[in-house]
């Protein structure tokens, strides 16, 4: 049952009525207070589902647990998909290091010449795909070192918290919104590689899922404050652009997806995706535009 709302849009606590809150169960979705809460793995569960942990309690939701973004819990590991994703990257690194100009093939670069000069390459020549196989791509061993910690770290708990599907939407959608923006901002001739704009995606919905939770905000600020610190120092020799516009998309991404109600709540979070899309699309056909 659906909570009256108080004016500045919080709901009260289905155990304390009056007493109002912003945060809800991740299993039966009922909003509880400060009181009620019992910390699960993944957010706050009310005292009954706690009781009920084998799902025969209160609320329609409980015979199947949802997470915070309002999705099914599937069973099996719970970082399936954080795995497959280290292991593409992990098997594209392998294969540019054995493959002869795979990486000129798949490096991200608005308009060059190939590297024999024969033949005009890039994204605003038709090879949109660069926007794609770029994020898988490294060339360096610390380069992936750094990125795949970041993406194990960062994306399990991520994973977790918002189910499979939606927690691949923002992996590449973010990792899309990097390369939109680099291919906009970036020189045409400038190649660049790598997961840096969506491990930051993950970064920036971390950011959002700590706060919508009210968790401790110090260490994930500390986190993306070394790595903004990092981006600016070395700015020379990384893609800041992919930086900031995976860590803008992702944010954004996570925002729709944890807020709203219940009945809202897949409005939200399928609009914002189609919001980054549409955006990505946007900047690309401009950019290519601009360059043809």
């Amino acid at each position: 049952m659906e909570q009256d709302q108080a004016p500045n849009g919080l709901s009260s606590c289905y155990r304390h009525p009056g007493v109002e809150t912003g945060i809800r169960c991740t299993r039966c979705d009922r909003p509880i207070c400060p009181d009620c809460m019992v910390e699960a793995s993944v957010g706050f569960q009310c005292p009954e589902c706690v009781r009920n942990g084998s799902g025969t309690g209160h609320g329609p939701n409980v015979a199947r647990p949802r997470n915070i973004a309002g999705g099914a819990i599937t069973a099996g590991d719970p970082h399936l998909v954080t795995k497959v994703l280290i292991g593409i990257n992990l098997l594209v690194f392998l294969a540019a290091a054995f493959v002869g100009g795979l990486v000129d093939e798949l490096v991200l670069v608005g308009l060059a010449f190939d590297p024999d000069l024969v033949r005009v390459v890039g994204v605003a020549d038709g090879e949109w795909y660069r926007l794609v196989t770029s994020m898988f791509l490294h060339q360096q061993v610390w380069h992936i070192g750094f990125n795949m910690i970041g993406l194990w770290v960062l994306g399990g708990p991520l994973e977790a918290a918002l189910g499979r599907v939606r927690y691949l939407a923002l992996y590449l959608l973010s990792g899309l919104a990097g390369s939109a923006l680099t291919y906009l901002i970036a020189e045409p001739n400038q190649g660049s590689l790598g997961a840096s704009g969506a491990v930051f995606g993950l970064m920036g919905a971390t950011f959002v899922l700590v706060r919508r939770l009210r968790y401790d905000m110090r260490p994930v600020m500390g986190l993306i404050a070394l790595n903004v610190i990092i981006t600016v120092v070395f700015r020379d020799i990384i893609a800041w652009q992919a930086h900031l516009g995976g860590l803008v998309a992702g944010a954004v991404i996570a925002y729709g997806m944890v807020s709203g109600s219940r009945e809202r709540r897949p409005v939200l979070q399928w609009g914002a995706c189609a919001l980054i899309l549409l955006v990505t699309v946007g900047v690309t056909v401009m950019r290519t535009a601009a360059l043809s």
